[in-house]
């Protein structure tokens, strides 16, 4: 297969990539017991030198269910009966697990609630609270 191509400036190497076809479960007539066409892919994360550490730690912390015990990011694809086109489907599915982690979230900034937010937070609290007292039954 050919390399990886995540965006302009982000090119993963074939070699950190390594995927076996498995066959897929479920109903699939004649052929389900016969033809392995669904596949699983494993990338190298801890080896790749093109993300940063940034990235690779948003890497793990968003896909920890598609971590295997070696570090490993494992991606299965059983779209289709094809297993090329499952290959191309488990690549894509990679490459856009890596892009997502390309993007530093905002950090969040701390604000005040406005002056008529408390006002009406307020007059809510008051009304469910006469709401309340009209239900009881003092007697």
């Amino acid at each position: 297969m050919a390399d990886l191509v995540v965006n302009d400036a982000i090119v993963i190497p074939d070699e950190l990539i390594t995927w076996t076809a498995v066959r897929s479960g479920g109903p699939g007539g004649q052929n389900v017991n016969k033809v392995a066409s669904k596949i699983d892919l494993r990338f190298e994360l801890t080896k790749c030198e093109q993300l940063t550490d940034a990235v690779k730690a948003r890497l793990r912390a968003n896909n920890a269910s598609k971590l295997d015990a070696e570090g490993r990011v494992c991606v299965t694809s059983s779209a289709t009966r094809d297993q090329l086109k499952n290959l191309e489907d488990a690549r894509d599915k990679l490459a856009a697990i890596i892009r997502a982690a390309l993007f530093e979230p905002k950090k969040r900034k701390a604000t005040k609630p406005s002056y008529g937010s408390k006002l009406r937070r307020l007059d809510e609290k008051k009304r469910n609270s006469e709401k309340k007292r009209d239900r009881r039954g003092d007697g």
